[in-house]
């Protein structure tokens, strides 16, 4: 969980709950569902098989060229997406420190991988214990405070009552539209193959439960993740729909990213803006007393005037909406290169406003740590499959000595560690970063899973049928979601899928080499 818990979670998950609800929490549905696949099927089989990489099996089963194939499909995805992670915590530093995102970001970036290149795997392991501790710590003091923010008479329940008129507290959908991003329906089934291949085909992952001495021991860390990992994005979304609450009593920013603000008050536009705020005081003014006169009637049981109350509330929203939108206009106007999307600074901003300064530096550092585990992971499994996928099987089989691997190790590190800063430096492009991350994960994990099912359970279809089948299916997925057809979760499924049924085609279909692994 401390691998996976990086600062996207903790700055991108209340801002996305701020903006658009509960309704992201299904993402994780088929999450535990896969943790019991992957303790039944492909835990024993890695232990078994000894290997260092996921990558190694499939040549095994197969060839050379899936292998390759694979675990550059892996490079491919966890490079850019370690980049995005990178980013989050310079987004933090730049605003505290009212520094340039690109100093901040070369700074973490620089940090993370010097002590990644040196320590290797034991140093991610020792710092993420130390890390996940502070992380849990730090954000229950987060939730406690936001609600003990919140006006005296309105508590916990009140303050999820206020989110839900504006339809934040959505975190079950069961319409069965394909286009709608997060229902259960794309939880439970995009959402399962995107873990089943995340947790069972993705090196940052399989690298940390091959580790556990048996099988025993990787089975329970998996399991555990199940459990948890869920409930944990549940209270992390909560603490976005408790400061929507605060934000329902207070008047918010029109606009959460404080460079563009500053950037907008220094322009010639600084008096339209004036005059936004402005009219955004009285909207929260006119707000405040409708929340008062709807908790009045709540605790009536005034059924009439709670729904009249709902609906001048409902009204102020959509007023206070148009002012941002102006806003953004005025952003676009004084820069046509303004960073429009400001998502990930709404629980930056909060904090840094908001909280007592000493709780503002445990959730910094709570951010900085989640950031430096997650990215050293990540870099420490890029540089595994790239030595022991890559560089010993095609470049060099042979060195008498393991020292030459170790330098080899450290020099990939080091090279991975600057393609995913320089990633992170255009990364300010890509919106939410939450969404951005799984995304970009959902473009290659179909493709990936459907390899590793085949070499598990289609003993039929060998090397050359699905390579070729990878090799279309990528493309195919890639095409679906350039043309934006369907919901990015449902990639998952049509990518693996579409591996297994080209598989049987193309292996009845392509002239078969004479001796062919079968095994």
């Amino acid at each position: 969980m401390a691998t996976q818990a990086s600062a996207i979670t903790f700055l991108s998950a209340p801002g996305l709950a701020y903006s658009s609800g509960m309704s992201f929490v299904q993402f994780y549905f088929g999450l535990p569902l896969a943790m019991i696949v992957l303790c039944v099927t492909f835990v024993p089989i890695f232990h078994r098989l000894k290997v260092f990489t996921a990558y190694e099996f499939l040549e095994k089963r197969f060839d050379i060229k899936t292998r390759s194939l694979t675990a550059f499909l892996f490079l491919i995805q966890r490079g850019i997406s370690t980049g995005i992670t990178i980013f989050a915590p310079s987004i933090i530093l730049s605003s505290i420190l009212h520094t340039d995102v690109t100093y901040t970001t070369l700074f973490i970036g620089m940090l993370v991988l010097c002590y990644t290149t040196y320590g290797g795997t034991k140093a991610v392991s020792y710092t993420q214990l130390l890390q996940m501790s502070i992380i849990f710590a730090g954000m229950l003091a987060a939730g406690i405070m936001v609600v003990h923010l919140l006006p005296e008479d309105i508590g916990f329940t009140d303050a999820l009552h206020i989110a839900g008129i504006s339809g934040k507290t959505n975190a079950i959908d069961l319409t069965l539209d394909l286009n709608n991003q997060y229902t259960v329906w794309t939880g439970l089934i995009g959402g399962f193959f995107l873990q089943l291949s995340y947790f069972g085909t993705d090196q940052s992952q399989v690298g940390r439960y091959l580790t556990g001495s048996s099988i025993r021991e990787s089975r329970m860390g998996l399991i555990m993740n199940g459990l948890l990992k869920v409930p944990m994005q549940f209270c992390i979304l909560l603490i976005g729909i408790l400061v929507f609450a605060y934000y329902q009593f207070n008047a918010s920013p029109l606009f959460f990213n404080p460079v563009e603000v500053n950037k907008l008050e220094q322009s010639i536009y600084k008096q339209d803006f004036d005059a936004l705020k402005i009219q955004q005081e009285k909207l929260t003014q006119q707000r405040i007393a409708a929340l008062l006169s709807y908790h009045t009637a709540l605790d009536k049981k005034d059924l009439q005037s709670v729904e009249v109350s709902k609906k001048q509330i409902q009204e102020i929203n959509t007023k206070s909406q148009e002012l941002r939108s102006q806003t953004v206009e005025l952003l676009k106007k004084n820069d046509a290169k303004a960073e429009l999307n400001d998502n990930n600074y709404i629980f930056l901003n909060f904090v840094t406003n908001v909280f007592p300064k000493g709780l503002i530096g445990l959730l910094v550092a709570i951010v900085m740590l989640a950031s430096m585990g997650a990215t050293s992971s990540a870099i420490n499994s890029l540089a595994s499959t790239t030595v022991i996928d890559i560089y010993k099987r095609l470049i060099r089989k042979d060195a008498s000595d393991d020292k030459v691997y170790l330098k080899v190790s450290r020099l990939s590190t080091l090279g991975w560690g600057i393609f995913t800063i320089i990633v992170a430096l255009f990364a300010n492009k890509l919106g939410n970063l939450l969404e951005a991350v799984n995304i970009l994960g959902s473009l290659f994990y179909g493709t990936i899973l459907g390899i590793f099912l085949v070499a598990f359970y289609f003993k039929r279809i060998g090397g050359n049928a699905v390579f070729w089948s990878a090799v279309i299916s990528e493309f195919i997925v890639v095409t679906i979601w350039l043309a934006d057809i369907i919901a990015f979760l449902w990639l998952n499924v049509i990518g693996c899928v579409l591996v297994i049924l080209m598989g049987y085609l193309l292996e009845y279909a392509l002239p078969q080499k004479q001796g062919a692994s079968q095994s």
